[in-house]
């Protein structure tokens, strides 16, 4: 199973992904896991109460990354069981329209 395949609704902690669903791209108006922003998102095996995510931006330029990245944190933080959330940004693999969900490629009229 790939990275991707787990916000497509194979596995995944639904809760951490419901969170993380909240966050809007404020320049798409489509939240950042249907977008396929989101690579990974899971608990530490250390403390139950962190959550570690692997995520990108539409682009490394993206000016509403801080704005995206701090929301994220923040939505996964308001969960009662959650502490402790870490963001770590990546651009390898960089995103693609492939890596939206075909609601939001169809919202955004990508066939």
């Amino acid at each position: 199973m790939s990275a991707f395949s787990a916000f497509r609704g194979v596995g995944g902690d639904e809760t951490l992904v419901d969170a993380l669903k909240q966050v809007i791209d404020p320049e798409l108006n489509i939240n950042i896991v249907d977008l396929g922003l989101v690579y990974d998102v899971k608990r530490s095996e250390e403390n139950q109460a962190k959550v570690n995510v692997s995520m990108t931006l539409t682009s490394p330029a993206c000016p509403a990354g801080p704005q995206i990245i701090t929301q994220a944190k923040m939505a996964l933080e308001r969960l009662d069981d959650v502490d402790e959330a870490s963001i770590q940004l990546t651009m390898s693999p960089p995103w693609s329209p492939e890596l939206m969900t075909d609601d939001a490629r169809d919202e955004l009229g990508i066939f």
